[in-house]
């Protein structure tokens, strides 16, 4: 248990808060067998990322012989490191148990993972075959003792630490020892499932299918014993971008990214059966050093795979799929356009299908009114139908402009090659503004009709993503409200004419005027409250970090505003304490979908003012990136965000309620059962009744 030194929480222990509410979701017996697994991965692919980043850049600080007490909300970095450490040693202790659990149940559903050791007649033959035929051709073998220099060992790999007992031929009784890697194949699925036998399914972790082909790898040494553990290290991912004005924006970026492979290690896992000798072995050869996180895990490392666990045809043990909804009065066969033009829809995925993104862009490319087309690119799908719809516009005749955001985290080299392809084909690129990451998610089709220019447009709160449009909620609104598409027209400039700050009536835009502006709106909601009016603030976000926006609320909460905050991973903010936020609530609703938009609500004396946005309130959302927010006229749509923000907010199910003792409770009342995620399909599936 956690407790709070401030009126701050860590930064860093909120995340790893955050990261345990998503293993909370794989002990879930209410969750389908198999994707507990897959719960069980993401928590392990989003621990690997906070070593990554966070951890390396605390790292940082203690190796540059500095305290970052003020940066860190009042903790020295050396005393966070160790007690990430701690917390981190607690976590996967806890996941391994829920591993071994999860998998005694998939015994009783006929589903059967085995080890080396276990392997019967009735397998031997194929698990011979398939390691002839596809694993020992790739397979990356070295032998450690005779080498002058230790492997450069890749980032989040997995290892096979081997060690042999040698027989030497001349003196029996001497015993040396060698030592060996085996890299674990990246290229092969990682759950090999093996022929079923009657009813019974089997798998075996490719780990354990290469420790029973130790015998073949080795075959020409002679040992007595021969054991096999896996390790791993996680390498700093910041990017050191050089000042070199020879080199490109995707040269420098693409040279940064290249640099990951070797730079500095910050965590190494290994399996906590090593041997001694071996461990220290690999620590001294790896200059491990005290500063760097060391932590014992299980057998297998690498988790993360878990997230492609094989369904086995088992649709009973994983989440219903749901079907998409149409966007009442919007169609798919007729024009997007002519819709538009008479009002604004919303599109909340993956409740409502994607479909309209595309067909959006589609429908630019053809038009042959259509003259241009600007967009925003933050990540794309791997076979990205947004991109197919801007190159074919461009085939078409129109001016294509897209600004793609080349440091995009863990996406720069996909999106490198993406403004390569996209540049080939005549596609205008921006690379941002030189010291902000464009994080907006904004696009503008200009159309001659008549012997005008009307804007048609969309702003949203998720990436133009069709994959992860599939298990991220987001908001996309359509509008030809022209001030607002004209204010879109003004970002696209100022990433052109970075000196040049533009002045915005709708659009609320970082880095120069979304912090001002949201603490201008509590302010108004400040003064209602002392006048003795109705004051109230409602916020979706992903992360709340900025101390600034924090103690603007306990000052709002301190004048009597009634906040109520949704918050799904980092929150700094400590609700509930008297004298500071007793007028704050805090729940984070962690479930089947990834809970992404940003939505910010003001009572206004009883007229909302209801905003959406690509920006959370961290200090890089406010002051470090460009990012814009957009006001929401339509009445109708207005009421749809309010009412979609009370049926998160009314979770009883899936909602943790934030406190300073970063416990995850669950929230519990006596209301009946509210599981937002799934309440939310239903109300859409009644809003196409009505």
């Amino acid at each position: 248990m956690i407790k709070a030194k401030n009126q701050y929480i860590n930064r860093e222990i909120s995340w790893l808060s955050f990261n345990e509410r998503v293993l909370q979701e794989s002990a879930d017996k209410n969750v389908p067998l198999i994707e507990r697994l897959r719960f069980l991965g993401i928590f392990s692919n989003n621990l690997d990322e906070f070593f990554k980043v966070r951890y390396a850049t605390i790292k940082r600080i203690v190796d540059a012989g500095k305290k970052g007490k003020s940066a860190l909300g009042g903790e020295t970095a050396k005393d966070l490191l160790e007690e990430i450490t701690r917390i981190v040693i607690i976590q996967q202790a806890k996941s391994l148990e829920i591993l071994t659990n999860i998998k005694k149940e998939l015994e009783s559903q006929n589903i059967f993972v085995i080890d080396e050791t276990q392997i019967g007649g009735e397998h031997e033959e194929f698990i011979k075959n398939y390691f002839i035929q596809n694993i020992s051709p790739i397979l990356m073998t070295i032998i450690l003792n005779d080498l002058a220099e230790f492997p450069l060992l890749k980032d989040t790999a997995a290892y096979l630490a081997v060690r042999m007992v040698l027989i030497d031929d001349e003196d029996i009784k001497k015993k040396n020892k060698r030592y060996a890697l085996i890299e674990i194949p990246k290229g092969i699925d990682r759950f090999v499932v093996l022929p079923k036998i009657g009813d019974k399914n089997y798998i075996i972790i490719l780990d354990d299918l290469i420790r029973y082909s130790l015998r073949s790898i080795f075959n020409m040494f002679s040992y007595e014993s021969i054991t096999a553990h896996m390790i791993k290290i996680t390498r700093d991912a910041e990017l050191d971008i050089d000042n070199d004005l020879s080199k490109s924006f995707i040269e420098k970026i693409s040279s940064s990214v290249e640099g990951r492979k070797i730079s500095d290690p910050v965590r190494f896992v290994y399996d906590e059966d090593i041997e001694k000798d071996t461990l220290q072995f690999l620590k001294d050869k790896m200059n491990i050093e005290d500063t760097d996180s060391v932590i014992p895990g299980g057998r297998y490392h690498n988790r993360r795979d878990y997230m492609g666990f094989p369904s086995l045809g088992r649709q009973d043990l994983m989440y219903d799929k749901i079907t998409p909804l149409p966007v009442k009065g919007l169609t798919l066969e007729g024009s997007l356009f002519e819709k538009i033009a008479e009002k604004d829809y919303l599109q909340y995925t993956p409740y409502q299908t994607f479909s309209y993104v595309i067909k959006f862009l589609k429908e630019a490319a053809l038009d042959p009114k259509v003259r241009s087309i600007k967009i925003t690119v933050y990540r794309l799908a791997n076979n990205s139908q947004v991109a197919a719809s801007l190159i074919n516009a461009v085939k078409n005749g129109k001016q294509v402009t897209m600004q793609i955001e080349l440091r995009a985290r863990f996406d720069e080299q996909a999106n490198i090659g993406y403004a390569e392809k996209l540049q080939a084909e005549g596609v205008k690129l921006i690379f941002g503004v030189p010291g902000l990451k464009v994080h907006s998610k904004i696009c503008v089709v200009e159309r001659e009709e008549g012997n005008k220019i009307k804007r048609y447009g969309f702003i949203s709160t998720g990436n133009f993503n069709e994959s992860t449009a599939r298990i991220y909620t987001d908001y996309t609104l359509f509008t030809a409200h022209e001030p607002i598409l004209k204010e879109i027209n003004k970002v696209f400039d100022f990433f052109i004419t970075t000196y040049k700050i533009n002045k915005y009536k709708h659009l609320v835009v970082s880095p120069h005027y979304t912090r001002s502006f949201f603490i201008e709106q509590i302010d108004k909601e400040i003064e209602n409250a002392i006048t003795g009016k109705e004051a109230c603030i409602k916020i979706k976000m992903n992360s709340f970090t900025s101390y600034k926006m924090i103690d603007k609320l306990y000052e709002a909460s301190n004048s009597g505003v009634k906040i109520q905050l949704i918050i799904r991973g980092v929150c700094c903010l400590i609700p509930g304490v008297k004298g500071m936020s007793e007028n704050i609530e805090a729940i984070s609703v962690v479930d089947k979908f990834l809970e992404h938009p940003r939505v910010f609500i003001f009572n206004n004396e009883g007229n909302p003012k209801v905003y959406i946005s690509s920006a959370d309130w961290m200090t890089r959302n406010l002051d470090n990136r460009v990012e814009v927010g957009c006001p929401v006229y339509d009445d109708d749509i207005k009421q749809e965000l309010i009412d979609t923000f009370e049926i998160s907010w009314n979770d009883n199910v899936k909602a943790r309620v934030f406190s300073d003792k970063q416990d995850n409770a669950y929230r519990k009342n006596n209301k009946p059962k509210v599981r937002s995620q799934f309440a939310m399909y239903d109300y859409y599936a009644n809003k196409l009744k009505s």
